[in-house]
Parts: C-alpha cells; structure tokens; sequence
C-alpha cells in the first residue's frame, strides 16, 4: 500500500537549496556551521552547487572561525554579490 503525505505544507515548504539561496540574495555569507545551525544542511557544498546549477555565481573564500573548544579553524564561506 502506497503512504500519502499528509504534509499539509508540502506545497508551501521551501528546500534546504532555496532557503539557503534566500538567505544569500538578502546579502548573508554562509560557512557550514552557520548552514548546520540554521538550516539543518550538513552538506553546504552541494547545496552550492545546487544553487550554481540554478545559473547563481557563488564567491568563495576561506575564512578562520572560533570553534566551541576555543580553538580556530578554516573554513569555506560562501556568498552571492
């Protein structure tokens, strides 16, 4: 037997790759632990390409971040001009 979605939202939901897209046009820069926390996206890096397949051109550079441990890591920051 087929499962319905009973989403009632289905049609109003926006994906992970367009609320992310958003969040750029409106002039935000993305690391990937800024696209886990808001986003619930472990995987930035695809939802770029998604986004550059959509014709977007996406800046790339690498940024140092404070880790929870105190510590400092590089990581890729991505943003649209």
């Amino acid at each position: 037997m087929a499962k319905t979605n009973i989403n009632a939202n289905i049609g109003r939901s926006l994906s992970q790759t367009d609320r992310i897209l958003n969040y750029m046009l409106e002039g935000n820069s993305i690391t990937p632990g800024e696209a886990l926390r808001k986003f619930g996206s472990s995987r930035l890096a695809a939802r770029i390409s998604d986004i550059e397949a959509k014709g977007y051109i996406v800046y790339r550079q690498m940024v140092n971040v404070q880790t929870a441990d105190g510590n400092s890591a590089r990581v890729m920051q991505y943003h649209i001009i």
